[in-house]
């Protein structure tokens, strides 16, 4: 076993050289970012960073936005097993195409794929008994993953394996012991947590190919994946299997389907396979497969892969003198990369939202929106960072919209699964909407956020009859109204924007339902019944129930502050600014008990402050409305050194598909958009020394945070362009226009700076 493990720490360490081949200028992680230019930023990227503790982060290869996740799967299912993985674990049952990364419920991993020896039995196994299943443990010290590339040693079967992905296809590399039962399993019967098989099916082709396609049901209700596989050298031999029933066919199509290729192996005798994936067909498959992944050259796939990964990183080029800020920084921008995921082949075609396949060459299809999460702060990252990106990820709403009557709230593979609470889809649309993209039919896209603002389902029916939604005829109905007033909000500002005056008067009213939950008594937004009566028992503001309350994953401290659109109408209930920020000060210190039913989700707490989950992102940055930017900054630095780190447990909750990640990397330049639509990027506290952010169009917006270190958090002074700048928010227009951004620091507070009315930021506000 020693000997094996040198071996593969060898190759291994040979393996991570070929990152470096042709890159100019790599220097350890312990050096200053002074010397990152020309850099290969992927050496910043550590993807175990949330894999421990509840981040639920894919661990694999994948590309950025890419179809395929490819990564290892243990055995174990619950709550911190929804990506399928988790660093506490050390069994392997396979390498799935697809994965979710940081969400909550755990669902994908399709086509999965196992090389073993010696004939195991074809089922996941059971922890303790590997004889019960084809699983394999594994050490941690065999174990590689970078951008694009993974690799480990299977010690049951003593193979190597090696992953890269393109965006469609993942490829495959095996090292095998000498063997004559040497086999490459494909597994489309078994299923973690959520998911559970329909029908499968695979066919041999020829000595080389084999192909298939697996429908499945779970979080997304119907879904279908189809793909061809191909082996760098003949089988000799191909088993096609009913559960554990070999049949006497090369061909079979079954609800729990398994596959088993075989081979004569000699000792370390290297095997490729290539498996391309496709939401529409096989035949689209092959086509993915041809026109993706050709050859058979693994290293220069990789290479490609890390190329790809270190042209979209690079789009923000930091200065940091601690090392832990680098690594967490980038591994963040690697995180907010894995979803949305494509969901189109290489000829345009897709799966739409009502199950019939189309063909579109004016837009990329995607797939895996958590929106509820995401319209915080990853799609408004997005309209900086990724601007290319943008309208493909609207025209994908607005084709939703076309094929289900509504704008997306969670999907995924081409399904509806009505996660979670409120139209996070609206806040998106009009944001983009706001901000002058124009890649989109607009009207379209007007049309799309009003009839999803007018459904009838999910409580809407509730929230028109009444003006609000009364907990007596629904759950979450505080959580619910405040997301579509918000969400109305959004509306109402486009509606403003197009001289829809009828429309923006009713929206901007549906937008100030807020008020009717908000008990100033106690100052907490509580349930409201059909009379219009608060609940009359006492509210305890720490208790929380999952979702079986008023609340969404969280509790009245949580939501009496869910109004980002309209922070001046949240103030005027509290009867102005002093109770306001005694109230918003006193977050951050109260303790109490959650109770035992308390939602998994609220984690990361300052006080009552909620770092773990999306409700509570945007509070800290409420300080600079009311004139006092210097609280938000101590409250940012304190989120990002206390509640992000480089560690597996290095996230305070469930990443959600790049929402956790976004935060950090917002928060980290200086800056987050409050307002969900349109709004300005609010001042908080730089944590990096400097940026250069490709905004597109060849311009450059650089940050430079002078006398920045850990004492001094405090924004003294800024100049924009070498002019004073007052203000403690900056628009979006001045960021995208380029130019340069100078945050000078100090280690005392200035009660000064943003404290002017005219130099804070407005909400509702109209930039445009």
């Amino acid at each position: 076993m020693n000997i094996k493990k040198m071996k593969i720490r060898k190759k291994i360490g040979f393996f991570l050289c070929v990152f470096c081949i042709g890159l100019l200028g790599v220097v350890s992680c312990n050096s200053s970012v002074s010397e990152v230019e020309n850099q290969n930023y992927t050496q910043y990227v550590d993807p175990y960073i949330g894999s421990g503790g509840h981040g639920h982060v894919f661990v694999g290869a994948n590309i950025p936005f890419g179809m395929v996740q490819l990564g290892p799967t243990n055995i174990s299912a619950g709550w911190d097993w929804c990506s399928g993985y988790h660093y506490s674990d050390s069994t392997i049952f396979g390498f799935s195409h697809l994965h979710l990364s940081g969400t909550g419920i755990g669902d994908l991993l399709d086509i999965l794929v196992m090389p073993t020896t010696d004939n195991p039995k074809l089922a996941k196994g059971e922890h303790g008994d590997q004889n019960s299943g084809m699983y394999s443990l594994f050490n941690r010290e065999t174990e590689v993953v970078k951008p694009g590339y993974y690799a480990v040693h299977l010690d049951r079967y003593d193979i190597d394996v090696e992953l890269t992905t393109t965006s469609r296809v993942g490829f495959h590399k095996y090292t095998f012991p000498a063997s004559e039962s040497s086999a490459v399993v494909f597994n489309l019967a078994d299923a973690l947590n959520w998911d559970a098989p329909v029908e499968g099916s695979l066919v041999q082709e020829s000595e080389t190919v084999i192909s298939g396609y697996r429908y499945s049901t779970g979080w997304a209700n119907d879904q279908r994946v189809f793909f061809t596989a191909e082996f760098s050298k003949p089988m000799k031999a191909f088993e096609c299997y009913d559960k554990d029933n070999l049949i006497d066919d090369t061909a079979i199509t079954a609800k729990e389907v398994y596959g088993r290729a075989l081979f004569d192996t000699n000792s370390d005798e290297e095997l490729f396979v290539k498996v391309a994936l496709s939401p529409v067909s096989i035949e689209n498959a092959k086509l993915n497969l041809e026109t993706e992944l050709a050859g058979w050259d693994f290293t220069q796939t990789v290479e490609k892969a890390n190329n790809v990964w270190n042209e979209e990183l690079q789009k923000v080029k930091i200065k940091s003198k601690e090392p832990s800020v680098l690594r967490n920084f980038y591994t963040a921008m690697y995180h907010s990369m894995i979803a949305p995921a494509a969901f189109d082949d290489v000829n345009n075609d897709y799966r739409g939202a009502d199950g019939k396949y189309y063909n579109d060459d004016s837009f990329k299809n995607y797939t895996v929106f958590s929106l509820w999460d995401t319209y915080r702060a990853a799609h408004p990252l997005m309209t900086i960072i990724h601007p290319e990106k943008v309208d493909d990820m609207i025209n994908t709403m607005l084709h939703i919209y076309k094929h289900q009557g509504q704008l997306p709230v969670w999907h995924l593979e081409g399904c509806e699964t009505n996660c979670m609470v409120g139209n996070p889809g609206i806040p998106v649309v009009a944001d983009a909407y706001l901000k002058g993209y124009s890649g989109f039919d607009k009207d379209l896209a007007y049309e799309a956020m009003k009839n999803s603002a007018l459904q009838d389902d999910r409580g809407l029916n509730l929230y028109k009859e009444f003006g609000y939604i009364p907990y007596n005829k629904e759950n979450e109905s505080v959580a619910k109204g405040l997301e579509y007033a918000l969400a109305d909000g959004s509306l109402a500002k486009v509606a403003k924007l197009r001289g829809e005056e009828e429309d923006y008067n009713y929206f901007k009213k549906r937008s100030q339902s807020y008020t009717t939950y908000f008990d100033s008594t106690i100052r907490f937004m509580r349930g409201v019944d059909t009379e219009g009566n608060f609940r009359q028992e006492e509210l305890d503001p720490f208790h929380s129930r999952h979702r079986d309350d008023d609340y969404t994953e969280g509790n009245a401290w949580n939501y009496v502050w869910l109004v980002p659109h309209d922070v001046t109408g949240l103030v005027d209930l509290f009867k102005g600014e002093e109770l306001f920020i005694e109230k918003l000060d006193s977050l951050f210190i109260v303790e109490g008990d959650l109770g035992e039913e308390a939602s998994p989700d609220i984690s990361g707490l300052i006080g009552q402050y909620v770092q773990g989950n999306e409700p509570t992102h945007h509070v800290i940055y409420l300080y600079p409305y009311v004139g006092q930017q210097w609280k938000a900054a101590e409250r940012v630095r304190e989120v990002l050194t206390t509640l992000y780190s480089d560690e597996p447990d290095g996230l305070s909750g469930n990443e959600d598909c790049g929402q956790m990640s976004a935060w950090y990397i917002l928060s980290s330049l200086g800056f987050y958009q409050l307002e969900p639509a349109g709004g300005v990027y609010v001042f908080g506290s730089p944590i990096v020394d400097e940026a250069e952010i490709n905004v597109g169009s060849g311009k450059t917006f650089k940050i430079v945070a002078n006398n920045n270190n850990k004492d001094n958090i405090y924004i003294q002074s800024v100049t924009l362009n070498g002019k004073p700048y007052d203000k403690s928010f900056i628009a979006f227009d001045d960021i995208m226009k380029g130019g340069e951004l100078v945050f000078n620091m100090g280690n005392q507070p200035s009660k000064v700076f943003g404290a002017a009315m005219e130099n804070r930021p407005q909400s509702p506000s109209n930039v445009n």
